[in-house]
Formats: C-alpha cells, structure tokens, sequence
C-alpha cells in the first residue's frame, strides 16, 4: 500500500492471526518478518514494530511511535536507547500467568511429595511407599502479585494454603491473600513460609533480590521457587543454601544463565528440579499474546491510549 503508514510485525505469526492484523491495520502497509532485519529499510519508516529492537534498530528506525514486545517481561526490550527514546513500549504482561501459576503449583507439589524419587524408583522397577507432605495449611509466600502472582494466589487458596504476598504496593489487597508485605518487610515474612514463589519481574529493585541473610531468613524445611526472571535470587547465594541446608530444596523455572549450561551444578543437585523456562510455553500464552497485541493495535490504529504500557524506569 504505496504511501500507507508502515507496521512491521516481526517472528513466527500463523496466516490466521497475520490476516486478523491485516484487518485491524487495513490503512496501513503491514510487513511481517521473521526477524526484524529481514524487513530491510522499511525499519526506517515503520511507526510500529511488534519485536525486540537493538540500540541500533532504534537508531535506524526514524519514524517510529510504539513497539510492542511479544513478551510478558521486558527487561530485553529496555536498552539504554529504548530507555531514552520517547517510543512508547508496550509488552504481553499477563499472558501467560495461568500456565505459570499452575507451574509454581507443579514444583510445590512435586517438592511436597518428592516426586524425584517416584521417578527414579519406577525406572527402577521398585515399589517405594513412603510418608510425604501435603499442601493443606502449608504456607506460601509470592514475591510479587501481578497477574502470575495473583493467578497463583487463588490457586493456592483452592489447596487451602496460607498466602502471604509481597508487593510495592503492600496497600492495594490481593483475592485470595491473608496478608499482605511491603518489600521492605521481605525477612519478616520469608521465616513464614513454607514455599516462597517468586513471580515478580526483573528490574533494578528485585536483581539479587534473594542473597545469603534471605536464604537464611527461611525455615530449613521450605523450598524456594522462581518462575519469572533468573538473577532475582544471586545464584552463588542459592546454591549454597541447597547445598548447606539452608533451605529443603528449589524448583527453578527461571534461572541466571539460560540456557542452563551443562556444568552447572543445579542441574545435579537432590533437591533441586529444573525446568528449562517452559512454564508458560503453551499455545493458549501465545494466543493470548496476540490478542493483547491484536487490542493495542485497535487503539493505536484509532489513537486511543494504549494498554500494557511498560513503566521504563521501574522496569516492567
């Protein structure tokens, strides 16, 4: 369309959900590309791109108003040039906070149980009963409460858990929260727990949020899980505590260094089960991923405010 505003949508996006966008921006030029360098000189012109752009892409992209970040986290998307430009971000927050709400419930139970060793015995062929836990009455802890958090708290209210919930906003209640903790009250409530869960972001105030005093506020008996961002808990904190005794065990989703590499030690340890950041790798996440984009680009398409708008100082 010779003349037309230019969008440019970039990764693998099905002919069904290419055609819905083509009809939101019927007014518009839509480019879809696998990686943003396959649009060539049309970055220059785009007033929208869905993708993660460099500092360089940011350079080269003159004309641009809003990027859209096909994920829920955007801690990618904010380089320094994202951070000063006044281009509107956008990200897929929520998207997939059911899938990783019921993944926090998976490792709670699989630790509660010690579904490990199940596993090992029936690839053993042995009959191996024993007395495990329950999560009736146990209490768990969220480090944040955003839409995975907040998922996650009615869920375990649902196995008749205690919740407790941290947040910036410790005055704002939560459904399915007993109660409530600023950040600053963090080692008052880690002694609490059984379980400690965090689905918060990465930002500059939760990195290393998690060091050895908060390992060792914990009971020995509770488990730590991540589910959003590795780098939240210092991972030389972490291991020492599952190493020590610290703490009982961890069910890490989301880890410092990914992909896991081969050498690092949680892969080995007894008390720990991996998951490779699959929680929320469900075609349900990706079709609500394309909805939210989908809603954003009606509204700029008819220059309504947009939704999902990532704070950039604050970081998500």
């Amino acid at each position: 369309m010779s003349g037309a505003p230019t969008i440019i949508v970039t990764g693998p996006v099905s002919a069904a959900d290419q055609e819905s966008i083509r009809t939101v921006a019927r007014q518009h030029e839509v480019i879809f590309a696998t990686k943003l360098a396959d649009a060539g000189t049309a970055v220059g012109k785009a007033v929208a791109i869905a993708g993660t752009l460099s500092g360089s892409d940011l350079a080269a992209a003159t004309s641009l108003q809003w990027v859209h970040s096909w994920a829920a986290g955007a801690n990618s998307d904010l380089v320094p040039e994202m951070i000063a430009s006044p281009v509107v971000l956008t990200s897929s927050v929520g998207n997939g906070a059911v899938p990783l709400a019921e993944h926090s419930m998976l490792l709670m139970m699989m630790l509660n149980r010690n579904v490990p060793r199940w596993a090992k015995a029936q690839q053993q062929h042995v009959w191996d009963r024993f007395t495990h836990g329950e999560l009736k009455d146990a209490t768990v802890g969220i480090v944040g409460l955003g839409h995975a958090g907040a998922d996650l708290a009615l869920k375990a209210k649902a196995f008749h858990m205690q919740v407790l919930g941290l947040r910036r906003r410790s005055d704002i209640p939560v459904e399915g929260v007993d109660r409530m903790y600023a950040k600053e009250d963090l080692l008052e409530m880690l002694p609490e727990c059984d379980f400690v869960v965090v689905t918060a972001p990465i930002t500059p105030d939760t990195a290393g949020m998690f060091g050895d005093t908060e390992f060792k506020a914990m009971k020995s008996t509770s488990y730590f899980i991540c589910i959003s961002r590795g780098g939240i808990a210092e991972d030389d904190a972490l291991l020492r505590a599952l190493e020590t005794g610290t703490i009982a065990g961890a069910g890490l989703d989301a880890h410092g260094i990914e992909p896991l590499p081969p050498q690092s030690p949680f892969w080995d340890l007894p008390n720990v089960i991996v998951t490779p950041h699959n929680g929320a790798t469900t075609a349900a996440t990706a079709g609500r991923g394309v909805e939210i984009y989908l809603d954003n680009l009606r509204r700029f398409v008819a220059r309504e405010p947009l939704v999902n708008l990532v704070d950039k100082a604050a970081g998500y």
